[in-house]
């Protein structure tokens, strides 16, 4: 795995983040059924215990929302990709098939209530950065076009951003092509379970997606 950091612009906002980073080699195709199966259980149960209100009040949600502000953004207008998700599943629209390797992430991610990065590693240039956009920093996000990155948690690697818990960046987005896979649980709180959803994460890449040769590492 690459080398990741958090810079002290960030760590100085954010005193408790942490990111648990899971990389692996994968087969990226169309999900199974027993993958779709798992993540239907999954949205039902979160659209009968939980209501739009009560989704900020999840603690990695909340932890996530006020590292936002605390970084210069504000988290209504720029949503936390988790959050996004589960209030699309909490209004009943279910959640985008994307492949294997993007929907296992995806319920994790509504699973855990974590915003998580999921890039195709081998696009990735050089060493990675997780800091706070500048103004003069140009990013498109996926499905999203145009994004105004100043003030977002943002990865960089050589070339320049790649990605935020908002929205991450068509240069790095898994594809069919994809082959080596990184993916980011990123923990505002310093969640200390962050080992066990990143065991769920390694569990559902194996059973799911052919993932091997893992390298598996805890940044803080």
């Amino acid at each position: 795995m690459r080398n990741i950091s958090i810079s002290n612009e960030l760590k100085s906002r954010c005193p408790g983040l942490r990111l648990g980073c899971i990389e692996a080699d994968v087969n990226v195709e169309e999900s199974s059924v027993e993958l779709l199966a798992e993540m239907n259980i999954r949205i039902q149960q979160i659209s009968e215990s939980l209501s739009i209100e009560s989704i900020s009040k999840i603690p990695t949600i909340a932890a996530s929302r006020k590292a936002y502000k605390a970084c210069g953004k504000d988290p209504a207008r720029y949503r936390l990709s988790a959050e996004a998700l589960l209030r699309r599943v909490v209004s009943g629209k279910g959640l985008y098939h994307i492949n294997n390797v993007v929907d296992q992430l995806n319920l994790v991610s509504i699973t855990t209530g974590f915003s998580i990065g999921g890039y195709d590693a081998d696009q990735i240039q050089g060493d990675i950065v997780f800091g706070i956009g500048k103004s003069d920093e140009s990013y498109s996000g996926i499905g999203r076009g145009e994004l105004n990155i100043e003030n977002l948690p943002v990865f960089r690697d050589e070339q320049g951003a790649f990605g935020t818990p908002t929205s991450d960046s068509p240069r790095t987005e898994v594809k069919e092509q994809t082959h080596r896979f990184l993916m980011v649980l990123i923990a505002f709180d310093g969640d200390k379970m962050l080992g066990d959803e990143m065991q769920m994460a390694e569990h559902l890449l194996k059973r799911y997606c052919g993932a091997e040769k893992f390298e598996i590492r805890t940044i803080e």
